[in-house]
């Protein structure tokens, strides 16, 4: 006599369907991985038996978390409300997981931690990290990719393969910044830097002396400065009043982040003197307030909210198919009042 059998797990319906737990558990989270065919039959299956498969289960079996790891490497310095591209960042990163069914944790990991991320994986607690600005170079990322650790990373253009990126083309932004100011007429022209050691940083400023260069005139040093941390209104401020007592005075300022630039222009009208008439500004990131700062800040844009959704999505096509892709984002300038 014939005996039906009652499907109750996923254990059952992979029996059923002649196939692993794991497919099932994909057919049912509808996984590119797994063929049409297959999955429609899984659901059928399924379907016939009202079977309803518990999240928590999918997940043991998966070994996955459904949780994406947004790492902050430690500079120094606590996440502030003047990191506003991080933050425009953040929800861009929060957006693009929510629409592909993954939650989003924050993690603060130190460079002299070496097992951070085989920890976190191991406990369960993430299936992927996405790394900001990360402290680490590009050999000892390709290690961790090497070991097996899903990486998407803003910031730093990969020299090992193996972890996916999407960066801004900084190199071509700083030359766009000081090509513009060199065009409305200005000769002395400053750089204000954040941290010698992040890429991107180093990337504008090249193109900033490689334009300068280009045009004839001679590098001054003591235009160039650098603080330790990009996005701070202080900071910009800081070595601005330093600018403004050099003799000559400098004539523009280009900052590598819009909240550097509103810290120098706040020490431009403090001098008394006026922007753009005396001292020109350019920003860096295009935030959301520098189109209604005092006068609104000519920068170059870097849409954070498209990055974000931007890493989003290449990690978790990472973490599906297996596939690493470098993103590139060009750089453009928006010209407004401050020069």
């Amino acid at each position: 006599m014939a005996q039906t059998t009652k499907a109750q797990t996923i254990a059952d319906i992979a029996r059923l369907a002649g196939v692993s737990k794991s497919t099932v558990s994909r057919a049912l989270n509808d996984s590119p991985l797994i063929g049409a065919e297959t999955k429609e039959r899984i659901h059928a299956i399924a379907r016939e038996h009202h079977f309803s498969m518990n999240e928590q289960a999918r997940r043991l079996s998966l070994r996955h978390s459904n949780v994406i790891g947004l790492v902050r490497f430690d500079w120094g310095h606590k996440l502030k409300a003047f990191d506003m591209f991080m933050l425009e960042i953040l929800g861009g990163i929060s957006t693009g997981l929510a629409e592909l069914g993954y939650e989003l944790l924050v993690l603060q990991a130190s460079v002299d931690d070496q097992d951070w991320a085989r920890r976190a994986l191991d406990a369960g607690r993430a299936d992927g990290f996405v790394l900001i600005h990360p402290a680490w170079t590009p050999e000892q990322l390709g290690a961790l990719a090497r070991d097996g650790v899903p990486l998407v990373v803003w910031g730093s253009p990969p020299k090992s393969g193996g972890y996916s990126t999407v960066s801004g083309d900084s190199l071509s932004g700083g030359r766009l910044a000081t090509e513009h100011l060199l065009a409305i007429g200005r000769r002395r022209i400053a750089f204000v830097g954040g941290p010698t050691g992040s890429l991107e940083v180093m990337e504008r400023r090249r193109g900033y002396e490689e334009t300068l260069r280009e045009a004839g005139i001679e590098i001054d040093p003591n235009l160039i400065v650098h603080h330790s941390w990009m996005h701070a209104e202080r900071s910009g401020a800081e070595e601005a009043v330093k600018l403004l007592e050099l003799d000559p005075p400098v004539d523009a300022i280009f900052a590598c982040s819009d909240m550097a630039a509103l810290g120098a222009m706040e020490a431009i009208r403090d001098s008394g003197r006026t922007i753009p008439d005396d001292v020109a500004v350019v920003g860096y990131d295009d935030i959301a307030v520098a189109a209604y700062s005092n006068p609104p800040l000519t920068t170059i844009r870097q849409d954070g909210p498209l990055v974000g959704t931007l890493l989003a999505r290449a990690l978790v096509q990472q973490l599906q198919t297996g596939a690493v892709t470098n993103v590139s984002l060009p750089a453009e300038l928006v010209v407004r009042e401050s020069a």
